[in-house]
């Protein structure tokens, strides 16, 4: 006899996370989500959640609110000395997407700006649920 197929879960959709500009048109954010494809939740600092929520309402995704220190320490790729200096984090983006994903996640591709250069997404996937 042989023993039962273990179930088939769902793939596990990522998280984008969001850094930008206090003056980052919606449209921005709006278009590098879109570009994202399939997601699972957004991700932005606390502080700048207020102008993420109507995006992610829009969307029907959930938004993650995660402080500086939530990101602080997290290596990423990328190594801004300015987000280094500011949050202790080489890239924000790339940071709060790990942060939100949990434990185990890694990055899925490079980051990418928006057009004009105020926003920043990254995407970060866990292997497993």
């Amino acid at each position: 006899m042989t023993a039962p197929l273990p179930p088939v879960l769902p793939p596990v959709l990522p998280v984008a996370g969001l850094g930008f500009r206090q003056a980052a048109p919606a449209a921005s954010l709006h278009a590098l989500v879109a570009e994202a494809g399939p997601l699972s939740a957004l991700a932005t600092l606390a502080a700048k959640a207020p102008a993420l929520q109507p995006l992610a309402d829009r969307m029907g995704l959930p938004l993650i609110a995660l402080s500086p220190d939530d990101v602080a320490g997290i290596a990423t790729p990328t190594q801004s000395p300015r987000m280094i200096a500011r949050f202790g984090t080489g890239s924000l983006a790339e940071a709060l997407a790990l942060a939100a994903a949990g434990p185990g996640a890694r990055l899925i591709g490079p980051r990418r700006v928006s057009r004009d250069g105020t926003a920043t997404i990254a995407l970060a996937q866990r292997l497993s649920q």
